[in-house]
């Protein structure tokens, strides 16, 4: 059972929290205020079925891959199971199709990139905050 918890993980955040400097997005508070905050910083957001096997393993290569600064960057981390109103939010506000796993970067309160499923990529991200 722990090795099925491990590949596809549970409903638990404890662990997302503690990777990454990952900021839980739980409110739609913090919507607007991480949009507002992308004015001075770039904000990402990533959404996660934690129920999904691809969903897992997509999120799993993301942090592997991942080698952004803080300075550079908040990140946000969404159950989509537990949050679900709030994630049909971004899709409203930001006008963007719902997708997931899906991957967001806000840069001057607009949706600078986004990708879902296996395109999903830190370097992507990277490239897009260098240019």
């Amino acid at each position: 059972m722990e090795l099925l918890k491990s590949l596809f993980g549970g409903s638990s955040n404890n662990n997302i929290e503690n990777k990454m400097n990952w900021i839980v997005l739980k409110e739609e508070s913090q919507l607007t205020e991480l949009i507002l905050n992308s004015s001075n910083k770039p904000s990402l957001i990533f959404k996660h079925s934690t129920r999904c096997g691809i969903s897992r393993m997509v999120l799993k290569s993301f942090e592997r891959e991942y080698n952004i600064e803080q300075s550079e960057l908040d990140i946000y981390f969404l159950d989509l199971l537990n949050y679900r109103e709030l994630s049909n939010e971004i899709a409203n506000r930001l006008n963007i199709q719902h997708q997931s796993p899906q991957v967001l970067v806000l840069i001057n309160e607009e949706v600078a990139y986004t990708d879902s499923h296996y395109s999903i990529s830190a370097s992507a991200v990277k490239e897009k905050l260098n240019k």
